[in-house]
């Protein structure tokens, strides 16, 4: 039995792997801004609780790795190995017409969690940053002629990382990550003549124009951590945490090219005329924020957890070069919590399951038009224990966000969104030496 989960546990990495390589990842309008939609460093088991990750060191039996805070790393006793898909569900809706839903899936993460000793651990592994996708048009006038302004983005920014954490004394651990952020955006302008002397067709005699930009992004990132534990009474304890990327500038090389064009009167692209600028190889810096995150749990003994964070990044600084993103500072919450009826069950499958329920509430660094653009989520989640043997242990989890982002109202774009993360944890004695005593 223990072989089956084995290689279902291995094929669906590798199925998960080739579908992601093929997809879209992201489908909101509100992608434009910054480096793209950013998708937190969380697994989802923290998801499920709505993103709380502050106070999380150990929620039930599991060893599990907590990236958003690697002070958490000390508590690793069990080599942890992680890895996941998720999917998303969006439907865009802008003065009471509602587009059609977008789905979207890919690889979510691959990560390991490596004890070093019984009070410090390493972590590794590669988690999303950003995605950017969004696809978009107005109509308007330019010199007496109706033209289509379209407006296209898609890529992503991955980060692979390395991190330490430990404990000092009995109570407080620290930790810390380095990151490397790394990827492509590519986004499209174009400017296309409308011939409004024939019903649905274009002018062939005009030239359209595009202008395409990538920008290849690499750079570093540092987040620094750490957890204080405390003693409630014999079963239940609290712990505090705190998180915080230190700001950093990164790197974008940046390639530019505008062309002319004609399409035919059924709007297909009939290729490139010539072109009328081009750049290659543009550089310039990317100033990063700083954040800070600070959060609690309440724990008791594999029982139940219940935490809250709280979340700002000053966003204002944000900059590419020498000219301002125009963004917003952030600012968020999150409340959550996980109940397991018994993890000693042996007749009751059902009690040994993690149930997690929680919600969140974010102010974005996105203003538009003086308003600010808000996100509201509700989120639960299920960890399932899966037949382990004496040294290894499986767990599937599941968590889905419902949410919305932005609002109709002064001709803005309701956002409507359904996310599901599947992940796959297997804890061993891998790398760990055999001690008699």
């Amino acid at each position: 039995m223990i072989k089956i989960f084995k290689n279902i546990f291995f094929v669906t990495i590798l199925a998960a792997s080739v579908s992601a390589a093929a997809q879209t990842t992201s489908s909101s309008p509100y992608s434009q801004f910054g480096l793209g939609d950013l998708k937190g460093s969380l697994l989802p088991q923290t998801r499920g609780m709505g993103g709380i990750s502050m106070g999380i060191r150990k929620p039930g039996v599991y060893d599990n790795i907590n990236m958003a805070n690697p002070a958490s790393y000390s508590t690793l006793s069990l080599t942890a190995f992680e890895v996941g898909a998720s999917m998303d569900l969006r439907s865009l809706s802008k003065a009471g017409v509602t587009g059609k839903s977008q789905f979207n899936s890919t690889l979510s993460h691959i990560n390991f969690g490596i004890p070093v000793n019984r009070t410090s651990a390493i972590s590794f592994g590669l988690v999303p940053y950003s995605d950017l996708g969004y696809q978009f048009k107005n109509t308007g006038v330019l010199d007496t002629n109706d033209v289509e302004y379209v407006y296209g983005g898609e890529g992503g920014v991955s980060k692979a990382y390395a991190g330490y954490g430990f404990k000092i004394g009995k109570n407080l651990s620290l930790g810390f990550n380095i990151g490397y952020l790394f990827g492509s955006l590519k986004e499209n302008r174009s400017i296309d003549f409308l011939d409004s002397k024939q019903e649905g067709g274009y002018d062939v005699t005009t030239l359209n124009s595009r202008t395409q930009f990538q920008h290849s992004i690499g750079g570093f990132s540092f987040d620094i951590g750490l957890q204080y534990e405390a003693n409630i009474s014999d079963k239940t304890k609290l712990i505090l945490g705190y998180a915080s990327n230190t700001g950093n500038k990164i790197n974008s090389r940046n390639d530019i090219v505008t062309t002319r064009y004609r399409r035919n009167l059924k709007g297909d692209d009939q290729g490139v005329i010539d072109s009328t600028y081009y750049l290659k190889g543009g550089k310039t810096k990317i100033n990063m924020p700083l954040t800070h995150t600070v959060g609690f749990a309440f724990e008791n003994n594999n029982s139940w957890l219940f935490g809250a964070d709280v979340s700002y990044g000053k966003w204002s600084d944000y900059s590419e070069g020498s000219v301002n993103g125009g963004l917003n500072n952030s600012l968020g919450v999150a409340v959550g919590g996980q109940v397991t009826p018994d993890a000693s069950s042996i007749n009751n499958y059902w009690k040994l399951v993690d149930y997690r329920l929680g919600m969140k509430y974010d102010r974005t660094f996105i203003n538009i038009g003086g308003n600010d653009i808000k996100q509201y989520g509700l989120t639960f989640g299920f960890g399932f224990p899966l037949p382990s043997s004496r040294s290894s242990f499986y767990r599937i989890n599941l968590s889905t966000e419902i949410g919305k982002r932005g609002t109709e109202k002064n001709n803005l774009v309701s956002d409507k969104y359904v996310n599901v993360h599947l992940g796959f944890t297997l804890n061993d004695k891998w790398f760990q030496k055999t001690y008699i005593e």
